[in-house]
């Protein structure tokens, strides 16, 4: 019992930490920090090393390793291959060229797949496919030979089982528990839409007053009767310098500003649309993305331009037509001569001409409840970033957004 309750400890705590980390970065809007999951990765490993005696490292010991692969962490994958293979070959005496073929082979197979795109479930089951067929040999030639090979079977078989349901418990774990921190963002940025709109409305209410009040002191005005003139200009100059007032101070409360940074674009958009993961498959909406596996960092403000892909996503959603079938959002990227493209396409409702034409007007809008600045900010963040951002649309066919950020 002893030993189980160390092993969840093991697997789970440091999990645990990363996730309070990850938690804490979002609700503070801090920077994430990517090496903070591959640290937690090799605690993990140097924890089963160092409790080998209380823990079941033999087997349990491989699956940070698995999770680092899961998380596209090739520089943690090799780190904790090295670690567990001289863990195999100083404390249980393995042969060296085996354990260096096995692990050169999972990290080949992680290649493969990733060159394909990632499928999580299949590099699952190849990594427990290679690890049983490792374990055996372990077992019955290098362990326990002598043993009966009913006995072997056996031992491999549930030390296999456990191997599985845990590296399954653990990877859900870390995955609902990210998919939580990502809902609960995304539910943020729809409570600042939600403010940003009352504000709006409120903005309206408070400039309608004074402007009424100037409507009525005019209909009242007599050009011929001097009291009158010299009684209701002044009051209308002062119902107009207070609208006045209040324009400037709310074009300086929604002044945009950028703070560049030297961000990994690939990634930002894998943040992006793990954040919305959820929310998509909610509405049963059909994500078609290639991104490659490279990285490519530009000087962008990191919030901003996520800002600008949650926004489009969004729009896309709110533009499906129900009379199509399912929804269908693709994304793509481009790397041109001087500029770096991410091209969203959605099969919605689109636009006719005249929506199109003013699609980057600032509060024109053609949703019931829409405030009409979504798309006018997005255009004023690309162009702060010297880029530009276009829309093409068909109606009843769909929309395509092109984004150029520049190299």
């Amino acid at each position: 019992m002893v030993n189980v309750v160390f092993n969840v400890s093991i697997l789970f705590l440091p999990l645990a930490i990363y996730l309070l980390n990850l938690s804490y970065n979002t609700n503070y809007k801090l920077k994430h920090d990517k090496l903070f999951l591959s640290f937690i990765l090799i605690i993990q490993v140097i924890l089963f090393i160092v409790f080998k005696e209380y823990s079941n490292s033999l087997i349990l010991i491989n699956i940070p390793l698995l999770i680092s692969y899961l998380k596209r962490k090739e520089l943690t994958s090799i780190i904790l291959s090295i670690l567990i293979g001289l863990y195999y070959i100083f404390y249980f005496q393995y042969n060296v060229f085996f354990i260096f073929f096995e692990y050169v082979l999972y990290f080949v197979i992680y290649l493969i797949i990733n060159r394909k795109t990632l499928r999580v479930n299949l590099l699952i089951y190849i990594f427990i496919f290679i690890k049983s067929i490792a374990l055996s040999v372990e077992i019955f030639y290098f362990n326990n030979p002598a043993n009966a090979f009913l006995v072997n079977f056996v031992d491999v078989f549930i030390k296999m089982l456990v191997f599985y349901v845990s590296s399954y418990l653990v990877f859900v774990f870390l995955l609902r528990g990210e998919e939580i921190m990502n809902l609960n963002t995304a539910i943020r940025e729809l409570e600042k839409e939600k403010v940003l709109r009352t504000s709006l409305f409120k903005m309206t209410h408070e400039i309608k007053n004074p402007i009424a009040v100037c409507k009525g002191y005019l209909d009242m005005l007599d050009l011929n009767d001097k009291r009158k003139v010299e009684k209701y200009i002044p009051i209308i100059k002062g119902e107009i310098e207070r609208t006045l007032t209040l324009m400037d101070d709310y074009l300086e409360y929604t002044k945009v500003k950028i703070n560049k940074e030297i961000v990994d674009i690939y990634m930002l958009l894998e943040e992006v649309i793990a954040s919305l993961n959820l929310f998509f498959k909610e509405n049963n909406i059909i994500l078609k993305m290639n991104l490659p596996d490279d990285e490519l960092y530009l000087n962008v403000d990191y919030n901003r331009i996520k800002q600008v892909l949650v926004n489009i996503l969004k729009n896309s959603h709110e533009a499906f037509d129900p009379k199509k079938g399912k929804m269908i959002i693709k994304i793509e990227t481009k790397v041109l001569k001087k500029y770096f493209q991410i091209i969203v396409t959605d099969n919605g409702i689109g636009m006719d001409q005249e929506t199109l034409h003013n699609i980057m007007d600032l509060f024109f809008t053609t949703k019931r409840n829409g405030t009409g600045l979504g798309t006018s900010l997005s255009k004023e963040i690309i162009e702060l970033h010297g880029g530009n951002i276009k829309y093409l649309s068909e109606l009843n066919v769909g929309t395509k957004v092109i984004i150029s950020l520049p190299l």
